[in-house]
Parts: structure tokens; sequence; C-alpha cells
């Protein structure tokens, strides 16, 4: 497959395989771009966002609908294309594609709300025979780096709200995904969008990214990906607007009010989507130890039940992560807890990339696989005394993306929402639950910024003040 720079398709001197994580065969070749293409890009993003600019939002909406009904025709492409090349059971790549079109249509209509105000000039002692208003103007360039996890659905949540708002976009897909990139890259342009509106660069982001993020031309990076490289961002991009969605270890609070079964079935699911490979994974439960013993028993029948295999079979419903070495790495912090006093109450085994799902049990904060971002299909459950320490706990963490509880104590549950420092809370469910309308962000070292339709499109706009003098 080819990158798609200056209105043409083209390929590089240097090809890279793009490998499926569960049969470590090749799926495909992309293109890694040279420097001079990525300088070629930035070009004609200049020349794409002054034609974006000259776009009425009713002719954005026109194009970002046509690719809407465009892509209901391609989304069994797309969810194969997603199980090739990140090994995602093809029961979630389905799931996954089946929200893009709504989520383009949202994108669309969002597009057309972005709106100013009146400014009450007069108010002001020199502002007597003054009118004042604010305009919504876009950005002009955005840079969307996607991660692997979500090779769609965060294209879309970038790409589709920039587009929308009247910008230029470069996009830089996951180097381990790719395809679904390029895909989406086809099927826009195929919908009418100006030359030069979007393009596609694929290659390592070690290489490409520092060019893009640091060019004083790109006026917004939206960036979903690991911490430590949201802040090598930060570090290069300069006086620019930032998006950053970054890691997470959400944590899951069970009191001893809560229904223990519901909360065993939710926690099975919450864990183990995407082989544990979400933002929003629960990674701690915080259990009341009155009912620690119970949920353990309970929790373990439902992730014991999770089917492992091939991506493709219509039952499966986890397989292997991203790469070999991610897997070796869970395995390790799952034994590292184990040598620190944790038991693995279900799983813990590991072949090639593919890891059991695991129920880890006993684990202290202190433990890595407590402290950091998992990002694995595994749990590690530590027992809490009240509500009291379980705020505190979920709030000893350098992230602040998803928490969630499980309790029937009204009271309990609006304190913990007011308390506990995270960008999305969860009342009787686990953290991982998304609405794409809503706004999305973490705190802390989470990130800045909101996604969301409506939250994107404003942080992918800027404010313009218009003042007119001698009205007298």
């Amino acid at each position: 497959m080819k990158m798609f720079i200056a209105g043409r398709w083209v390929d590089s001197p240097n090809m890279e395989p793009v490998i499926s994580p569960n049969t470590a065969q090749v799926v495909d070749t992309v293109p890694a771009a040279t420097p001079e293409q990525t300088r070629q890009a930035l070009d004609a993003a200049v020349l794409g966002a002054a034609a974006m600019a000259r776009l009425s939002a009713h002719e954005r909406y026109q194009i970002l609908m046509r690719a809407a009904d465009l892509m209901t025709t391609q989304l069994e492409d797309l969810a194969l294309t997603i199980s090739l090349e990140e090994g995602k059971p093809i029961f979630e790549s389905r799931g996954e594609v089946s929200r893009m079109p709504d989520l383009l249509r949202l994108c669309a209509f969002e597009g057309m709300q972005a709106r100013g105000e009146t400014l009450p000039i007069d108010a002001h002692s020199a502002g007597k025979g003054k009118m004042g208003m604010t305009l919504r103007v876009p950005c002009g360039i955005v840079v969307a780096i996607t991660p692997f996890n979500y090779p769609v659905l965060l294209v879309v949540h970038k790409v589709g709200p920039a587009l929308a708002a009247g910008n230029a976009v470069i996009l830089k897909p996951a180097h381990q995904t790719p395809l679904s990139g390029i895909k989406l890259t086809k099927l826009l342009v195929e919908s009418g969008l100006p030359e030069n509106a979007i393009q596609c660069i694929t290659g390592q982001g070690s290489s490409i990214g520092p060019a893009l993020c640091s060019d004083p031309r790109v006026r917004k990076i939206s960036f979903t990906g690991s911490t430590a490289v949201g802040e090598g961002i930060t570090r290069v991009a300069g006086i620019k607007k930032l998006s950053l969605e970054l890691g997470s270890n959400s944590p899951l609070v069970v009191l001893a009010d809560a229904d223990i079964e519901a909360v065993a079935k939710a926690t099975a699911i919450g864990g183990y989507v995407n082989a544990g490979q979400v933002c929003i994974s629960t990674q701690r439960v915080l259990v009341h130890r009155r009912v620690y013993a119970d949920f353990l028993d309970a929790v373990k029948k439902p992730v014991e039940s999770i089917k492992v295999g091939d991506p493709l079979a219509e039952d499966t419903r986890l397989s292997a992560m991203i790469s070999r070495g991610d897997a070796q790495r869970v395995g390790a912090w799952i034994d590292e807890a184990v040598a620190g006093g944790a038991r693995v109450i279900t799983g813990g085994e590991r072949s090639g990339a593919v890891v059991a799902p695991t129920v880890v049990a006993d684990v202290t904060p202190e433990m890595r696989m407590y402290r950091d971002e998992l990002f694995g299909p595994a749990i590690c459950v530590t027992p809490i005394e009240d509500v009291n320490e379980a705020i505190a706990f979920a709030n000893d963490s350098r992230y602040g993306l998803g928490a969630g509880i499980f309790t029937r104590d009204v009271t309990a549950a609006l304190r913990f929402a007011r308390e506990v420092h995270s960008g999305n809370v969860m009342i009787n469910w686990t953290p991982l639950w998304r609405a794409d309308l809503m706004p999305y962000g973490g705190f802390k070292n989470s990130g800045i910024g909101k996604e969301g339709p409506r939250y994107a499109v404003e942080e992918m706009t800027e404010t313009k003040t218009v003042v007119f003098h001698g009205l007298e």
C-alpha cells in the first residue's frame, strides 16, 4: 500500500512490513516516509488549509456525509484489516467500525455548529459607538498521530472533527497498524475533499513525528499514545495547540454493598477487551475487605470463560497482543507481583504474543502492575477498608483518565465522582465505557484536551475577536 502526499499515492525508497501479531506473518508493506516526503506533506498541507478555509460549513458537511455513506459499504473490509494488522478479534473489530459512519455524521453536524457571540463592548468606558463579536476560525494545519489499539476509531475521532472545522490534516497512523489509516484516507479523498486537504504518511513515529510536531506551520497536534511520547511532543512542539490522550491505570472500586456477580461479569469485559490494550481498561480493582474473597471467587469463572483464539474466528474474544515483546512485558510484571507476595487467581500463561486473561490478587501499591500502565489482559485486585481509602487509593496515581465504582449508596457514588481525580467516572460500571459524543480526556499525566466531536471541533478552531468602530 502507498502513502498519500500532495494529492498522489506514493511509494518510498524504504518499505516496511506490517506484521500480524497473531501469526507473525507479513500482512502488507507500506512506505517509510523520508525527510523530504515529510516536508512535501507539510508544504501540501499549507495549500490544503487554504482550500479548506474557502469551503463553507455546509460543503464540509456534505463531504463528510458522503464519506459516512461510503464507509457503510466498506465496514467488513475495514474490520478484517483491523484484525489482520492488530490481532483484534473480528467480533471487536466489527464493533469498532460499526460506530464510524455515525461518528462521521456527528462530526459533520458539529462542524456546522461552531459559532461565535456578540460582545457587550459598550459596557466598557471606551466602548460607546462600537460593536464587537467573536468568530470561530480553523486552526489551519492539524497533525493527527494515532495509536495501534483502535486504528479506525481514533483516526476518525481526530480527522473527522479537524476536517469538519475546516482544517487540513496530516495523518500519521501507528507504524504497527497503518493499513486502516490508509484505507480511511482513500475513503475521504473519494468523498470529494479538496486537493491537499489530507495527507497520510507512514513509517516510524520516532523519525517522522519530530519533524511534523516541530514545524511552525502546524498549529494543532492531536496525539493518542503513551505518556512518554506525549511528553516528548510537548518538548518539541513549540507554541501550538495540543490535545494529548495518554496513559492510565484505571481504578475500579467495589464497595461492600455492590452486586458482586454483576461486578464480576462487568470486570470480565472491562479488563480484557482488546487484550486489555485500552487506555481506560480496568486495571486496579479496589475491593472492600468484607467482600474481597467473594469477588475473587466470583470473577474467576467469567474471566476463565473468555474464549482465546484466532482473531478471525467468530467466537474469539481475546487474541494476541500487539507484539511478542509487549506480551513478555506483561508476563514479567505479573511474575514480579507474585514474587512480591501477590497471588495469581487465574491465568498468567503466555504463548507468543498471547497472554491468558489473568487475575492477580493481593497486589500492593508499590508493585509495578499497580503503579504503571499495564496495557494488557490482566487485572490486579487490592483490598480496601472503606470509601475513604478507596478514593485515596484511586487518586494515588500519576494518571487520571478513567475510574469506576460499584455501589448502591448514592452518597458514596456522588462523593467518588466529585473527589476522584479522573476525566471520566463511571457509576456502576467499569472505567471501560465511552460514547462517541461525550467529552473524553484525562487529568494529570493522562493528558490535556478533550475528544468527542463537539469538544474536538472547539479544540481545532480558534477564537477571533472583531470590533467595529465609528458606528455613532
